[in-house]
């Protein structure tokens, strides 16, 4: 038809690593209100066994009325997928670090985040091998009323538009991140009685637990309904959707379903965690596929006390059985709650 405008093609698939630069934010993602619809699928792809997202009679007691408590890995996935406009064309994410909360969301609650380029460095290169680099993003995550609720680095490693391009990005990123304190940690969950969740909750609880010990966690658990949880979660990041958008000829299971899986093993192995409130780091150490079955061993590292209770700083390593070989995938260091 004469006159009318061209019809164009407009990429969606987002920036390549040199479109990136230190001090650049991310497009704005959906907000999210939480739902106990997100809560239950959420709670059916991973096992979560945390009590105080499970029972909300439990959680009017320690908590306090209100609507139910949010599953803490719920928060996470939901932050990281509303971070993942700016990495739709990654390879795979590398580590977390920092992550805490700042305060503890409840269904109903809407989520918001900020996500910003703090360091970028080139890989270096290899024969055979495309150019890629790796971006640190700092993810800042808020509620409805502007309360901050997340605060968190995470680095992707993302390819180059040019095969054989150079950069010069040599960050460091052994900076990134910030180191966590006990009173900040604290603080999100003053007003809980802990007192009451020791009074209604079998132990081991704070006081019965001593640095180091370690548990070997009986029984794996088969990873399923990968895409589903990065969809909950709004991550577009193509290789977790489109087999033909990695390298590894199948789809890559989002990071935080592994990390996810890990948090319910952990309260296999401790019951009686009140829940999980930060992370030193997580660093991801190989692949994880839809079909494997994830094991992982979990050691208390030190014990923190708290007025009415302590923080536990943990650390869980996951190996995923799968027909070629057993691999390490996760080693993930975190800091959960007692009473």
């Amino acid at each position: 038809m004469s006159g009318a405008p061209a019809i164009g093609r407009a990429a969606t698939e987002g920036p390549y690593f040199e479109d990136l630069e230190v001090g650049q934010v991310g497009p704005a993602a959906p907000a999210l209100t939480l739902t106990e619809g997100h809560a239950a699928l959420h709670q059916a792809i991973l096992g979560d066994r945390l009590r105080l997202a499970l029972d909300a009679t439990l959680a009017a007691r320690v908590c306090g009325e209100g609507a139910a408590i949010a599953h803490p890995g719920l928060v996470w996935d939901v932050a990281i997928g509303q971070s993942t406009l700016l990495t739709r064309r990654v390879i795979g994410n590398l580590f977390y670090r920092g992550l805490a909360l700042r305060r503890a969301p409840r269904i109903g609650d809407t989520l918001r985040t900020v996500t910003e380029v703090v360091a970028l460095r080139q890989n270096r290169a290899k024969p055979g091998r495309a150019a890629t680099g790796v971006a640190a993003l700092h993810i800042r995550t808020v509620d409805q009323e502007e309360r901050p609720v997340l605060d968190f680095w995470r680095a992707a490693m993302l390819p180059l538009r040019d095969p054989a391009g150079e950069t010069g990005h040599a960050d460091d990123l052994a900076a990134v991140g910030g180191e966590l304190e006990g009173a900040t940690l604290a603080a999100p969950f003053a007003g809980w009685d802990l007192a009451a969740y020791r009074e209604l909750v079998p132990g081991p609880h704070f006081a019965d637990l001593q640095a180091p010990r370690t548990w070997a966690v009986e029984g794996g658990d088969v990873v399923s309904s990968a895409p589903e949880l990065a969809r909950l979660s709004l991550n577009v990041a193509g290789t977790h959707h489109d087999a033909a958008a990695g390298g590894h000829g199948q789809r890559l299971v989002y990071g935080g379903h592994t990390i996810g899986i890990a948090a319910a093993q952990l309260t296999r192995a401790l019951p009686s965690l009140v829940s999980i409130v930060a992370w030193h780091s997580c660093d991801h150490l190989g692949p994880v596929f839809e079909g494997d079955t994830l094991r992982s061993e979990v050691e208390l590292e030190r014990a923190e006390p708290l007025p009415g209770g302590g923080l536990v700083h943990l650390r869980s390593r996951v190996r995923a059985d799968r027909d070629a070989a057993p691999a390490e995938v996760l080693d993930w260091r975190l800091i959960g709650l007692l009473a």
